[in-house]
């Protein structure tokens, strides 16, 4: 899975710690929210769900700035 720069970083992409995980034979991944989803048979389903996850993410419309 590419590792891509979030809104608002700039240059290469800060290391980042592994999203995925595994109990038993199942796979999960993590958010940065904390939120863990699964289980997904594989790995290889467990980054699908991420990307579709970080998809719907991105069409949500931003939270307005608090000053």
């Amino acid at each position: 899975m590419d590792v891509q720069v979030r809104s608002g970083e700039d240059g290469s992409a800060p290391f980042r710690s592994n999203r995925f995980f595994c109990v038993g034979n199942r796979w999960y991944f993590t958010t940065r929210e904390g939120f863990d989803s699964g289980p997904f048979a594989s790995r290889e389903r467990a980054e699908a769900g991420l990307r579709r996850f970080l998809h719907v993410v991105k069409l949500l419309p931003e939270e307005p700035v608090v000053h």
